[in-house]
């Protein structure tokens, strides 16, 4: 991801889960609470704070809404396939995936990643091409759930589809074509939820490859969601069923 990270909530869950910060910019003569709490905590575990007029936060930002703090990352690594399914192992859980097939909006992936958290999905695949990465807009969009989220970057998401089959996963495709309802899908085993793209939905061979497509009901006149509310809905129907 890009070295920054950026926002107030984005920061502290940074500070929270001990990414390896270098060094925090802070608005100068900020008498935030939350600023406050943030330079303490940095502070406390030996992170350098230092405090930048706005035209320098302004300078480091990407997102442009930086509220005043600003984190370098001296290092963030992906996770693996592995590193997803030995995290739902450890926890004594059926695998619950989400993989997104070329999510190319930052605020949607953020908003999925953000989801999946919160659902206690064990992870989530992207792809490295055709696809936003883990960049501040990304984060600032997660609120920080990126941090405490295992994240898989795959060269092909047909063969991760395949990795994940070997392994035992069932390969659910949201889809308006879908056979059956979400609600009517038993999501209760080892599962992988696939989002398509905002515009394109599945790609052609990973819904091939998909082994159900699903779909969300739609009363309205509209026949489509965001990416990310689909996401969050497949999610909790999941998380619903598994209790």
């Amino acid at each position: 991801m890009e070295n920054i990270i950026e926002g107030k909530n984005a920061v502290i869950e940074a500070l929270r889960a001990e990414v390896n910060i270098d060094k925090i910019f802070l608005a100068v003569g900020e008498i935030d609470t939350t600023l406050k709490h943030i330079a303490s905590k940095a502070r406390a575990v030996g992170i350098t704070v230092v405090e930048a007029d706005k035209r320098k936060l302004d300078s480091l930002s990407v997102t442009n809404s930086h509220q005043g703090v600003i984190a370098v990352v001296a290092q963030t690594e992906y996770a693996s396939i592995e590193d997803i399914l030995e995290n739902a192992k450890q926890k004594g859980e059926s695998p619950l995936i989400v993989i997104c097939d070329e999510i190319s909006d930052p605020h949607n992936l953020g908003a999925i990643i953000r989801a999946s958290e919160a659902a206690g999905a064990h992870g989530v695949i992207i792809p490295k091409r055709r696809s936003a990465g883990l960049t501040a807009t990304v984060a600032k969009a997660s609120s920080g759930a990126i941090f405490h989220t295992k994240i898989a970057r795959v060269t092909n998401i047909t063969a991760a589809i395949k990795d994940l089959k070997d392994a035992g996963v069932w390969i659910y495709g949201a889809s308006p074509e879908g056979e059956q309802t979400l609600w009517e899908t038993d999501l209760t085993g080892s599962t992988a939820l696939v989002i398509g793209s905002e515009g394109e939905g599945l790609g052609r061979l990973v819904s091939e490859n998909c082994d159900f497509k699903i779909n969300i009901p739609m009363e309205g006149k509209l026949k489509s969601l965001n990416a990310s509310v689909s996401a969050a809905l497949l999610l909790y129907e999941a998380v619903r069923q598994r209790r």
